[in-house]
């Protein structure tokens, strides 16, 4: 399951689709539930995102 989580388009798609998600979540839901969307798609589309970036520096290396 690591691998999979790992793999360099399973991150794109966590960031993009998440990050896209966390945009639309407060217009599609009222109120503080998609407020508390939207921040815990942004969290997990952060760490998509820091995935990738750690994973490109570990690839020049």
């Amino acid at each position: 399951m690591k691998s999979l989580l790992s793999s360099k388009p399973v991150l794109w798609f966590l960031f993009l689709f998440n990050l896209a998600v966390a945009a639309l979540a407060p217009f599609a839901v009222d109120g503080s539930q998609g407020i508390m969307t939207a921040v815990g798609m942004g969290v997990v589309s952060l760490g998509a995102g820091v995935s990738l970036v750690r994973g490109r520096g570990q690839q020049r290396a």
